[in-house]
């Protein structure tokens, strides 16, 4: 498989990984972008949380809980930024779900928050679009 993330589960790549079970992957990103960054990965390959079972879901969110929790509790940080984009059209750059996990301090200096245009329709008329 041509997939990245497959390959450093497999061995076929090297990985910094922090946190490995039977079912997830926890591995430093090679962005060098904010100190500590962190992915997390299903070990099966899944393209995005559209794709996902309610199973792995489930699995990578243990691991994602524990290592945030690590983060924390031992690592001196204050708390965390949890990030994901599912799908090319939100900005997805490699096909293997995976959600980011960015250490944080109280006083960073980090945005982690995308900047937005503003809502171009009104509240309401998207609520009842979406809505169940």
């Amino acid at each position: 498989m041509n997939c990245t993330f497959c390959r450093i589960v497999s061995g076929e790549l090297p990985g910094m990984k922090v946190y490995e079970d039977e079912h997830s992957l926890v591995f430093m990103d090679i962005a060098k972008d904010v100190d500590g960054h962190l992915v997390a990965i299903p070990k099966k390959h899944i393209k995005n949380i559209l794709d996902c079972d309610i199973e792995t879901m489930n699995h990578l969110m243990y691991a994602v809980k524990k290592v945030s929790d690590h983060l924390v509790k031992n690592c001196g940080y204050d708390g965390v930024n949890l990030l994901n984009a599912s799908d090319e059209s939100a900005g997805q750059s490699v096909a293997h779900f995976h959600i980011h996990i960015i250490p944080r301090k109280h006083g960073d200096n980090i945005d982690a928050w995308p900047v937005f245009n503003g809502a171009e329709h009104e509240i309401e008329e998207i609520f009842e679009k979406i809505k169940f």
